[in-house]
C-alpha cells in the first residue's frame, strides 16, 4: 500500500506542477502518465495490472474513448511479438539456445578478455532472436557459475546484460521499444521499416558497441584461463535440429518477402503473419514443439505494457500534449541536425534511466514526432535515433529489464552499474549520432 501511496502523491505533485505549463486537460494527463510511470517503477502493483490501468483511467477522464485505448491492446504489432514468443518458449523448450551458445562461446580465445567477448556476442546473438530480457534470464544464471572471484562476476553479469541490450536493437522482436516504434510508424500510416532492413540499419551500430563495451570490461581484469568452467561440449538432438531448419526457413522468408528499394520490391506478405504463422506452426504435431499448457510460459504482461504504450502514445497525440510540448522546443529546430539528434538521444538516454525503457520510449515518440515535423527532418530517422537510445541505457537498473536481471543477481551493486554505465550512455549517444549521420540519413 505504501508504494500505491507514493504513486498517488507523485500524481497529485505532477498535476500542479504540469498545471503551471499545461492546460487542465494536460496537466491531469501528466498525473495519469506519473501515476503509471510511479507504480511501474515501484512495483505498488503487478505490471500486468497497472498496464491495463489505461482502459479505465483515461477514458474516466475524458482523455480517449474505452474504444479507442482498447483498441491499442491488439495491435496488430502485439501479434508479430505474440509469434516471437511462442518461437521462443519452443527454443527454450527444446535447449536450442544452449547449443547456440556453446558454439558461441567456443569462438573466442579462452582468456579474460575472450571470456568476457563471447559472453556480450553471445547474449547480443540470442537476444536479436528470443528477447533481451529472455536472454538475460537464461545465461546470467549460467555465467554466475564460471567463477568465483567477485570483480570477475560483475564483469560477466554486466557482459551479458549489456549484450543483451546491445544485440536487442538488431531485429524489431529483441526489446518493446522497437515494436513501440513499429507500431506509431502504423498509427501514423508512415512507412515501417521491413524486418531485413531493421537489421541492416542496426547491425552496424551493434557490432560497434560489441568491439568497444567488452573491451572496457575487461580493462584491469585478471588475466585467467576460464575455458574449463564453460559449457560441455553438446551435439544437436533430433528436435534441436528440426527447430533450426524452421528457423533456418523463418528467417529465409523474412529475406525474401523485404523489400529493399529500389532493387526489389519483396513478396508482399505481412511480416505480422509470417511471424505469429511460425509461432502457431509450433504447435502443430511432428512439426511443432509446443502444446497449449506452454502458452502458460507467454508473458502476457508484457503483452498488456505494449498496449498500455500504444495508449499513452495516443493519447498524447489525441489530446495535443505532444504538439503542445513540441512547440514549447520549436527553438531546438534551428539547431544544426547533428545538434538536434545529439540533444534527442542524450534525451532520452538519460531520461530512460529514471523510468522503464517502454514507459519513457510511449510519452517520447509522440513529443520527437511532433518535433521532427517542425523542424522539417526525417521522421523515421530521428524516431529511430530515440527509439535505440532508449534501449542504451546502461546506468540504473530500471532503465532496461536486463540491468535488472543484471541487479538481481547479487553480482553487481547500483554504483559499479552506473560507473561502467554512464561511460557506455556516453559512447552509445557517440555512436548512434554517427551511424545516424553517416548511414541512416542517406538509406533510410
Amino acid at each position: 500500500m505504501k508504494q500505491i501511496f507514493l504513486a498517488l502523491l507523485f500524481s497529485v505533485i505532477g498535476f500542479f506542477i504540469a498545471s503551471l505549463f499545461f492546460s487542465v486537460p494536460h496537466a491531469i494527463l501528466v498525473a495519469l502518465l506519473v501515476l503509471l510511470v510511479t507504480l511501474w517503477t515501484n512495483e505498488g502493483l503487478p505490471i500486468g495490472v497497472v498496464s491495463l490501468l489505461p482502459i479505465i483511467l483515461f477514458p474516466s477522464f475524458g482523455i480517449l474513448t474505452t474504444n479507442q485505448t482498447v483498441s491499442n491492446y491488439s495491435n496488430s504489432i502485439i501479434f508479430l511479438f505474440l509469434g516471437g514468443f511462442m518461437i521462443a518458449i519452443a527454443t527454450q523448450k527444446t535447449e536450442l539456445h544452449k547449443y547456440i551458445a556453446n558454439k558461441l562461446l567456443n569462438i573466442f580465445p579462452s582468456t579474460t578478455r575472450g571470456i568476457i567477448f563471447s559472453l556480450a556476442v553471445t547474449s547480443a546473438f540470442l537476444s536479436s532472436l528470443i528477447s533481451n530480457t529472455t536472454t538475460a534470464l537464461l545465461l546470467i544464471p549460467i555465467v554466475m557459475f564460471l567463477t568465483e572471484e567477485i570483480s570477475l562476476k560483475l564483469r560477466f553479469v554486466l557482459a551479458i546484460a549489456y549484450g543483451a541490450s546491445i544485440g536487442g536493437i538488431v531485429t524489431p522482436i529483441g526489446t518493446p521499444p522497437n515494436l513501440i516504434l513499429l507500431g506509431f510508424l502504423e498509427q501514423h500510416e508512415i512507412a515501417t521499416i521491413p524486418f531485413v532492413n531493421w537489421i541492416f540499419l542496426t547491425a552496424p551500430l551493434a557490432i560497434i558497441m560489441l568491439i568497444v563495451m567488452p573491451f572496457i570490461l575487461s580493462i584491469g581484469a585478471n588475466n585467467i584461463t576460464l575455458r574449463e568452467d564453460l559449457a560441455e561440449k553438446l551435439t544437436l538432438t533430433k528436435e534441436q535440429k528440426r527447430l533450426s531448419f524452421l528457423l533456418l526457413g523463418l528467417i529465409i522468408l523474412l529475406f525474401v518477402n523485404s523489400r529493399i528499394e529500389p532493387f526489389y520490391s519483396g513478396l508482399g506478405l505481412n511480416e505480422k503473419g509470417i511471424l505469429l504463422g511460425f509461432g502457431l506452426l509450433m504447435f502443430v504435431p511432428k512439426i511443432g514443439f509446443l502444446q497449449w499448457e506452454d502458452t502458460k510460459k507467454i508473458p502476457y504482461e508484457i503483452i498488456f505494457l505494449f498496449g498500455a504504450g500504444f495508449s499513452i502514445a495516443m493519447a498524447f497525440t489525441v489530446s495535443g500534449l505532444a504538439e503542445e510540448i513540441a512547440s514549447n522546443l520549436l527553438a531546438l529546430t534551428s539547431l544544426p541536425l547533428i545538434l538536434l539528434i545529439i540533444l534527442v538521444a542524450a534525451l532520452v538516454t538519460f531520461t530512460t534511466e529514471v523510468t522503464s525503457n517502454t514507459a519513457l520510449i510511449s510519452i517520447a515518440l509522440p513529443i520527437i514526432f511532433s518535433l521532427g515535423e517542425a523542424a522539417k527532418i526525417d521522421i523515421q530517422l530521428i524516431l529511430l535515433v530515440a527509439t535505440i537510445c532508449a534501449s542504451y541505457a546502461f546506468m540504473l537498473p530500471i532503465a532496461t529489464p536486463p540491468n535488472a536481471i543484471a541487479m538481481s543477481s547479487g553480482a553487481v551493486k547500483v554504483k559499479d552499474m552506473a560507473k561502467y554505465g554512464f561511460v557506455f550512455n556516453l559512447l552509445g549517444i557517440l555512436f548512434v549520432t554517427l551511424v545516424a549521420l553517416v548511414y541512416w540519413q542517406f538509406v533510410i
